[in-house]
């Protein structure tokens, strides 16, 4: 057929010639090429790498390739199984394509660019693939690259929650914080489901940690101290708050509501606060929620103090030394205590035996904010994937999102 050997030439498949091109007009267009192996090239065996002199058998196979001028492009290979000497029967090795194989490494790789950047569905239906055979290609690209992971530096670590699922179903992500480096994804936050981590750590590693980040989870801490006693806890700002804003601000607003059950008015103002009383005044940019604030802070001081003792429970993580820290704390539980709100001294009881957690930050300055951030990033991730149902290939996407920063 005129024009084989321009063919060939875009080809590039290394030990085969084009013998025959075909083109076959439809919906979408097809080109079927025809290889054969050309005369004299040497046989490798896929085992061992070996040359070889015999060829065992002959199977033809149907093989997908990148598209030529738009149209869907199949190669019909003569597949070689050579006469090793010492690993038997095998496949011969081929430079363009993988043992087993049904699509050349060059389109493989084209598939794997295209998912880094669009849904698996978006790459499936630009090449006509199976979407199954898309996440497969990039689920083996993905692990070839990031496994195994390399711990030999590590000496800090953040761990966080975040969901995958509706219905309370989490997974856990460990991070190397200073370098925004994600180290590993398991499903579930219990002790049990973190352990495979400190596994793959092993026993020279967890010997290296120095310093963990972390909310205020009893299943993070016990394994930490279980595998890695020499590390310290470094509690985390952003969880610490964000239960304060739970069991003390919210507390109080619901108990202030009740209170003024006889005064309508008053009541709805204090019901419909939570927003403003919940968020950083800084993050509170329209003039007319500054004014609703302080004038609900001025008519109620109980919400006044619990939320003036917010902000000065914030600067525990902003001492310069343990020292000032621990001061500092022993201050602001004075005041929780003599204040007499109920919730407050609840809470006062609750964060104390956390206290040495906080008062490392001093020391390590390691928070959780960096995992608190990559949720937005996971969420894009789970949408691009219309929902993952293979853990493994999700949690490799996660950490092929976060690689570090040098």
């Amino acid at each position: 057929m005129p024009g084989e050997e321009s063919t060939a030439w875009l080809g590039g498949w290394e030990g085969y010639r084009v013998e025959t091109v075909e083109r076959r007009a439809g919906e979408r267009p097809e080109v079927w090429i025809y290889l054969g192996p050309v005369p004299g090239t040497p046989l490798v065996c896929d085992g061992c790498g070996e040359a070889c002199e015999r060829v065992h058998d002959v199977a033809r196979r149907v093989i997908r390739d990148l598209p030529i001028l738009d149209a869907v492009t199949w190669l019909s290979v003569p597949r070689r199984r050579v006469a090793c000497p010492r690993c038997g029967p095998r496949l011969e090795r081929l430079a363009w394509l993988d043992r087993h194989a049904r699509v050349t490494r060059r389109l493989a790789a084209s598939v794997v660019r295209l998912c880094a950047v669009l849904p698996v569905k978006q790459v499936a239906a630009f090449f006509g693939l199976h979407w199954e055979t898309v996440k497969t290609l990039d689920k083996a690209a993905l692990s070839q690259r990031l496994d195994p992971v390399d711990l030999n530096d590590v000496e800090v670590l953040a761990m966080d929650e975040f969901a995958i699922q509706r219905g309370h179903r989490y997974a856990t992500v460990v991070m190397e914080p200073r370098t925004r480096r994600v180290l590993w994804v398991g499903r579930d936050r219990s002790r049990e489901a973190i352990r495979p981590f400190f596994d793959l750590l092993g026993e020279a590693g967890c010997r290296r940690i120095k310093a963990v980040a972390m909310d205020m989870s009893a299943a993070y801490a016990n394994e930490l101290r279980a595998r890695c006693p020499q590390a310290e806890i470094v509690y985390d700002l952003f969880h610490v708050v964000a239960r304060y804003g739970h069991d003390v601000i919210d507390r109080v607003r619901v108990d202030e509501a009740n209170r003024l059950r006889a005064d309508r008015p008053a009541r709805k103002v204090v019901k419909s606060a939570r927003w403003l009383l919940l968020r950083n005044r800084a993050n509170l940019t329209r003039p007319q929620d500054q004014v609703r604030l302080d004038e609900l802070l001025a008519a109620n001081q109980a919400l006044m103090t619990v939320y003036v003792l917010k902000d000065e429970l914030k600067d525990l993580w902003r001492q310069p030394t343990r020292n000032a820290a621990a001061a500092a704390w022993a201050a602001w539980r004075d005041k929780a205590l003599a204040s007499g709100i109920a919730p407050l001294a609840r809470f006062v009881r609750n964060l104390t035996p956390y206290v040495d957690g906080i008062v490392a930050n001093a020391t390590w300055r390691l928070n959780t904010s960096v995992l608190e951030g990559i949720n937005n990033k996971i969420k894009v991730i789970k949408r691009m994937a219309y929902g993952f149902r293979d853990d493994a290939y999700f949690f490799l996407k996660i950490r092929a999102a976060f690689p570090g920063n040098p």
